[in-house]
């Protein structure tokens, strides 16, 4: 069986334009997906697949699981797996799409350009020794989270379909096997910088530099060193993103710079998981047994994949390798700093503090100290802080907490606007509910084990409007009950 690519009977709304396909051939290998046997359209994103110019009601059956499986590949696609590498835990090794295929670049209504990629299709030159194929559960696991981070007003690819294909594939066990059609702005990563880089093609490496300024960053074509100027924006965009992760407390669980889309987009969802408890040393990564990528190293693991983007541009940001480092130096340099400004403003936006003063940043850092001191639990405590009033659960009844609050009560009555004003800000931008760990794994296996796709639609409605507070009844807001067994969370591959 191979898949068919005549042109759909129904128009389907796809507009593709295959720009990263015009790239040197080195960047990718051009093949289809692998077909399967019975695919199964199971969870479908009706409302993205209109702002991408599609027909949800086209696809919403036998043609988009058709589509979604790789089984029929609509007209104007031009499916190719991309090549890149990347330091997996600090060590470098050459990668590429081993289970992943880029079928096109569709453009939507308002003309913006956007990656539709399969994530499960089978293999590839670069699958090494794998099949190519994805289970079930960690595909709909990238589904709820990317869809949570995007209703937050994160940057992320999303999640437009998951088909289950009909066939199994053996991990420890065997499972159910599915592909997960995602979105991004583009897959362009830091990985495939070093690919380039490791050729030693300098011809190769510019022309993905202009492509990536071209796709990402047009504005600096005109600037009088563009590549450095292409190294300072994607370091802004990354300390923007990582800032706007610390600020809900997810902990992406697996930055390696393969993981680092240069677009400023969160990517690849292994073991991501959301914090409950604060503790900045939180990891839920089954693999990550030294902590490289806890929930407070992420803002270092960061710096550190831009110096490692930083090295593959030397050669273009100027001839003489010595002052290519230095400025490369000085620019990376700058991460920390901008990544605390991003932070420090959300936190104030999250205290509803609407001017600066110089204390602000220790204020914050006392109250994540109170909360790691006491357990408190991250979400609700910002959330619960905006009722105006010290409030009820006991955690805010200690002698420590007590004393914060009534600095934090002085410091907002030092701002021209009234209280009500604050609290109002706050509950903007401190989510009611956020993906929690058990709820998640709770839909995950209603679906896995018993084909029951309500308990994650219904968690999806929820996470859908994560400002608002949900019935106390739904419980959606609570933590998990305590449990003797650590939460692990699995890359999934």
């Amino acid at each position: 069986m191979t898949p068919s690519s005549k042109p759909n009977h129904v128009d389907a709304g796809w507009r593709f334009d295959n720009s990263y396909g015009r790239l040197p051939a080195a960047f990718y290998a051009r093949l289809n997906p692998v077909p399967v046997r019975t695919p199964k359209l199971v969870v479908f994103n009706a409302a993205l697949a209109h702002a991408l110019g599609l027909d949800p009601d086209v696809l919403k059956g036998d043609e988009g699981a058709a589509v979604f499986a790789g089984n029929r590949i609509p007209g104007g696609a031009e499916p190719l797996a991309q090549a890149y590498a990347g330091h997996q835990f600090g060590f470098f090794t050459m990668l590429g799409d081993g289970r992943a295929i880029l079928l096109g670049e569709q453009v939507t209504p308002r003309g913006e350009r956007v990656d539709i990629q399969f994530k499960g299709s089978g293999r590839t030159p670069f699958s090494r020794q794998g099949d190519g194929r994805a289970a079930l559960g960690p595909m709909l696991r990238e589904y709820i989270i990317s869809e949570a981070l995007h209703a937050l007003g994160i940057p992320t690819t999303r999640s437009l379909a998951v088909v289950t294909t009909g066939e199994q594939v053996f991990r420890e066990t065997a499972l159910a096997g599915a592909i997960l059609t995602r979105t991004a702005a583009s897959h362009i990563r830091v990985g495939t910088f070093e690919y380039a880089a490791a050729r030693g093609n300098t011809d190769e490496l510019r022309a993905l530099a202009d492509y990536t300024i071209q796709r990402h960053f047009p504005d600096l074509s005109a600037d009088d060193n563009p590549y450095l100027a292409l190294l300072e924006a994607v370091m802004a965009r990354q300390a923007s993103l990582v800032a706007q992760w610390m600020l809900v407390g997810f902990i992406h669980g697996v930055m390696n710079t393969d993981n680092m889309a240069l677009g400023g987009e969160t990517i690849d969802y292994g073991p991501c998981a959301f914090m409950d408890a604060y503790d900045p040393n939180t990891v839920f990564s089954s693999i990550d047994h030294n902590g490289r990528y806890a929930y407070g190293r992420q803002p270092q693991i960061a710096q550190w994949n831009l110096a490692r983007f930083a090295e593959t541009l030397l050669p273009l940001i100027h001839e003489d390798s010595q002052e290519a480092i230095s400025m490369a130096t000085t620019a990376v340099s700058g991460f920390a700093d901008t990544f605390r400004q991003d932070w420090l403003s959300g936190m104030r936006t999250k205290l509803g503090l609407q001017n600066q003063e110089a204390d602000d940043h220790a204020l914050v850092q006392d109250l994540l100290a109170c909360m790691q001191r006491h357990g408190a639990d991250f979400t609700n405590t910002f959330r619960d802080l905006a009722s105006g009033s010290l409030p009820e659960a006991s955690i805010f009844q200690t002698q420590d907490f007590k004393q914060w609050f009534e600095r934090w009560q002085a410091r907002l009555k030092r701002q021209p606007d009234s209280l009500e004003v604050s609290c109002r800000l706050m509950n903007t931008h401190n989510p009611a509910i956020i993906p929690r760990n058990h709820r998640v794994e709770e839909a995950l296996a209603a679906a896995v084990e018993r084909a029951d796709y309500a308990v994650m639609q219904n968690l999806l409605d929820y996470l859908g409007t994560p400002f608002q507070d949900p019935p106390e009844e739904a419980g959606y807001h609570l933590p998990a009950p305590p449990s003797a067994q650590p939460y692990r969370t699995f890359c999934g591959t």
